[in-house]
């Protein structure tokens, strides 16, 4: 077996990285000396670095398995990048391509093959059984159970791997997956002894914020901002429909902002041009269903929204993790309606697993209803447990405030029953509001008592009203009677005076112009304040030009050249020698080798007047020098759990490190905070190294 510092110099030569990942040494390790393994990590997460090094790591070709084209694409363009032979098989490349690329790894002249499980099985498997076979890594595993959110048959042929190949390990990843579906994972997989890993779920530096109960008037203008305060940044909306994406795109387009749309009704040559010019950088922002952002490597997406709710927490958390992959950070909100609730329960009535959708569906519900921090309930979800709110959700800053709502809930449940239930939302608040439509009177609701009983409430604040009491279980939707509402027997509690009930106050945002005005000059202050404190942003700005016109020459995404962590680490640091260069995040020697003077050139541009060494090309890589950096927004920027709360679990896993032998810089960078953090903690703690 490799020792860890053979494993750390692949990383640092190869990837540009000190210090692995939680888990990613163990799991490495354990891949290497022959283990199956299971590997739960949240998008983003760092799972493609457990099976490349692993690759890089034993002798032979090791072969991915994924169902997702444009994320072998942007794979193999980042491996080749960093100067590792890889290549991929799918039918996006002409046939000849593909026998080429098979006749090099028949040859031993390809480290990493990358190919779909159709392909595979559909005769490459046998083929590989005159290759030289080191690991076979099955990403998205979760599309091998039928219990999984995102089920494609062929995967389930892939447990022959275990019968063809037995002394080869079997590395099998996901990013969602519930108990259920990792028992079956491992089942259908052939690999029931495998050791499973399970990686922490939480990702600080993604923002959590929900916005209900929005027109779609309102959604533009809350978009619109959302964009405007990411200027220059990529982003992804999903959409529930294909129907909404195009015409979202259209009314952003009209707003001066570069709009794609990507959805499964395009044909194959439209939606490669939208994803390789969203790859590039070309467009802004994607407008999308769930057919795109599975596959899609980028790394410097700053914002997700959803224009609808998502239809399972396990769908929601693996979109909103294209965002922010680099560890900076990345806002999402997720938008939700009535609408959205009986659509996504239509499909769900469709489906051929009810019960199990309808539960994954009341849950999302939950989470977008909730009044206590979002995070720990998606922690909660996949098994996790925190004993402190995040500060990074719309819930931690702005805790909801409540009122008695009974009376309120009792007028609503009273128009319901007097109606025997034979109404819906939009008839239930006519008559609250005492509107004579041609509906109310032509049944006689105008004649009831409790008819424009809450005319002094808006219409918006009833339906908000209306939404707390279906989440609050007082009443429920009868999908299969055209949606009538029915009062549940908890309802009848409070209609009769045996609960009172408190409701949560409305906030709504003020999209006036003076008001859109003022929050749009407030964060061009905060931008100017932030960077001014954080580093030369002038300098950032060249050193992404100088990405561009690199990555323009390879035909790469920019992203690939380095990553947006890799160049606030040059505007900060400043290095102007290649050795300096090399040691910086993620600039591996390939990298340095390959394009580092170009960068330093503009460097020296802005850098402090200062000795300048000459290049010895035979100089060591000395380790990274963390600098004291002081202010918070700096911090945030290089740590993704800078200024986050404690909680015991790292109090604990801190013990362990300092027990364990590790020096203070390689805990902060396990821990993702910066070395006085862990010093402060230590003291606090009384832990001596």
């Amino acid at each position: 077996m490799m020792e860890i510092k053979d494993l750390k110099h692949i990383l640092k030569s190869q990837f540009g990285y000190d210090s692995f990942r939680p888990m990613q040494e163990e799991i490495i390790q354990h891949t290497i000396g022959g283990g199956n393994s299971l590997v739960l990590m949240p998008t983003g997460g760092g799972k493609s670095l457990c099976f490349q090094i692993s690759a890089l790591g034993m002798e032979g070709m090791a072969v991915i398995v994924s169902p997702l084209i444009s994320l072998m694409k942007d794979q193999v363009g980042a491996l080749k990048a960093n100067g590792i032979a890889a290549e991929a098989l799918n039918s996006s490349n002409d046939e000849g391509l593909n026998r080429d690329i098979i006749n090099r790894c028949l040859e031993g002249k390809v480290k990493l093959l990358y190919i779909s499980p159709e392909r595979l099985v559909g005769g490459m498997m046998h083929l590989l059984l005159q290759a030289h076979i080191s690991l076979f890594a099955i990403d998205e595993a979760h599309c091998i159970s039928s219990w999984g959110h995102d089920f494609r048959p062929e995967y389930t042929q892939l447990g022959q791997l275990r019968e063809l190949f037995p002394d080869v390990p079997i590395m099998a990843l996901t990013a969602t997956a519930d108990k259920i579906t990792k028992q079956d994972i491992l089942k259908q997989m052939n690999i029931e002894d495998a050791q499973t890993f399970i990686s922490s779920f939480d990702r600080p530096n993604l923002s959590l914020d929900v916005k209900r109960g929005y027109s779609a008037r309102e959604k533009l203008r809350s978009i619109v901002e959302l964009i405007h305060r990411h200027p220059g940044e990529s982003g992804i909306i999903y959409c529930l429909a294909r129907k909404t994406t195009e015409e979202l795109a259209d009314k952003l387009q009209k707003e001066g902002i570069a709009t794609g749309v990507y959805h499964a009704g395009l044909p194959n040559s439209e939606r490669d041009r939208v994803q390789d010019d969203f790859v590039a950088d070309k467009i802004q922002v994607i407008c999308d269903t769930i057919a795109f952002g599975m596959g899609i490597d980028k790394s410097n997406v700053r914002f997700v929204a959803h224009y609808n709710l998502p239809k399972s927490i396990e769908s929601f958390y693996q979109e909103i993790g294209r965002g922010g992959r680099d560890g900076l950070p990345c806002e999402t909100v997720l938008y939700y309606n009535l609408g959205d609730i009986i659509t996504l329960r239509k499909f769900v009535d469709e489906s051929g697993q009810r019960e199990i959708n309808l539960e994954k569906l009341q849950r999302m519900q939950e989470y977008a209803e909730a009044q206590v921090c979002r995070r720990r309930i998606l922690l909660n979800y996949f098994g996790e447990t925190s004993d402190k709110d995040c500060g990074n959700c719309d819930v931690c800053h702005m805790p909801p405030s409540t009122f008695d709502g009974t009376v309120l809930v009792q007028k609503a449940l009273s128009a319901i029953l007097r109606t025997e239930e034979q109404i819906g939302f939009t008839l239930t608040i006519d008559i609250l509001r005492g509107n004579f439509s041609p509906e109310v009177v032509s049944r006689g609701y105008d004649r009831i008592k409790t008819f424009a009983a809450g005319r002094d409430i808006p219409y918006r604040d009833w339906h908000d009203y209306l939404l707390q009491m279906l989440q609050m279980g007082f009443i429920e939707i009868a999908y299969n009677e055209d949606r009538h509402i029915h009062v549940t027997e908890l309802g009848k509690k409070v209609l009769y005076g045996k609960r009172t009930i408190q409701l949560a106050v409305i906030s709504r945002e003020d999209f006036s112009v003076k008001a859109r005005r003022q929050r749009q000059k407030e964060n061009a202050a905060k931008a100017i304040d932030e960077a001014g404190k954080s580093e030369d942003m002038e300098l950032f700005n060249k050193l992404k030009e100088v990405r561009k016109r690199i990555a323009d020459e390879h035909h790469w995404p920019a992203y690939v050249v380095l990553s947006d962590k890799s160049l606030h680490h040059l505007a900060i640091e400043m290095p102007t020698t290649l050795v300096a260069f090399g040691n910086t995040f993620g600039i591996g020697e390939h990298k340095r080798d390959s394009f580092g003077a170009e960068f330093i050139d503009v460097i020296k541009e802005y850098a402090p007047t200062k000795e300048v060494l000459p290049f010895d090309e035979m100089a060591t890589i000395a380790p990274v020098t963390e600098k004291s950096l002081s202010y918070m927004e700096r911090q945030k920027q290089l740590h993704a759990k800078a200024y986050a709360p404690w909680t015991d679990e790292d109090d604990n896993w801190l013990k362990q490190l300092v027990k364990d032998g590790h020096p203070i810089k390689d805990i902060a960078s396990f821990m993702e905070r910066n070395n006085g953090a862990i010093k402060s903690r230590m003291k606090k703690l009384g832990i001596e190294l």
